[in-house]
């Protein structure tokens, strides 16, 4: 029954695909590129916060209290 219900949700993933490709036409590469590289920059906001908090509360932060000096 799993395998059924697995098979029609593949199915439907591809009719969704095939009916956005019929109609991005020719700019489909464009939203293809855009979707992915979205995607990529909030993914690797995201990591740089994350390390970010993990340094900030581990108090791995050498730049915290240090001022520029004036030469």
């Amino acid at each position: 029954m799993t395998n059924i219900i697995r098979i029609l949700a593949l199915a439907a993933v591809l009719a969704l695909a095939l009916m956005l490709a019929v109609v991005a036409g020719d700019f489909g590469p464009w939203y293809f590129a855009w979707l992915v590289g979205t995607t990529m920059i909030v993914l690797i906001s995201v990591a740089g916060a994350v390390l970010f908090e993990t340094q900030h509360a581990a108090g791995d932060t050498p730049y915290e209290h240090s001022a520029p000096t004036e030469t």
